[in-house]
């Protein structure tokens, strides 16, 4: 079954695969490039994560029940970052993105290898992305 936890361990699985850091940074770029690109109607001030160095616009939009979401990002790591976030909680009900925890992350490293900078920015868009749900969740009570 498809789930936040499947897509995770997918993504820890693939990122196993790369033997260094540069090739997983590579690898980041080229999710970046297949991330559902956000409309430019929603590419505006409320829609950027705060906390982040480059500009990231995340957009939520509830369809039977399931948050999707689109995103874009000025610089192309960040873009890549974003994009694994997306492909792990996009298409989930809002309370599964709240419940859903986010070692993944950790246990591919993704952290360690960040500047301090895009480490914040990676928190700020988690928390960005679980607000959406909790706004969304909200409704469906």
């Amino acid at each position: 079954m498809d789930t936040i936890e499947s897509r995770q361990q997918e993504i820890i699985d693939e990122f196993s695969m790369f033997d260094d850091w540069m090739q997983r940074y590579e690898y980041m770029i080229e999710l970046g490039k297949s991330l559902p690109l956000i409309e430019s109607q929603y590419k505006t001030d409320d829609n950027i994560i705060k906390g982040c160095q480059s500009k990231v616009w995340v957009h939520a939009d509830l369809e039977d029940n399931l948050l999707k979401f689109t995103a874009d990002s000025d610089a192309i790591i960040t873009k890549g970052i974003i994009a694994i976030l997306i492909r792990v909680f996009s298409d989930a009900h809002p309370k599964a993105i709240l419940d859903a925890n986010t070692d993944f992350i950790d246990q591919i490293g993704l952290k360690e290898h960040l500047s301090p900078t895009r480490a914040n920015g990676l928190v700020s868009m988690i928390k960005q992305l679980k607000m959406y749900a909790i706004a969304y969740q909200t409704q469906l009570n």
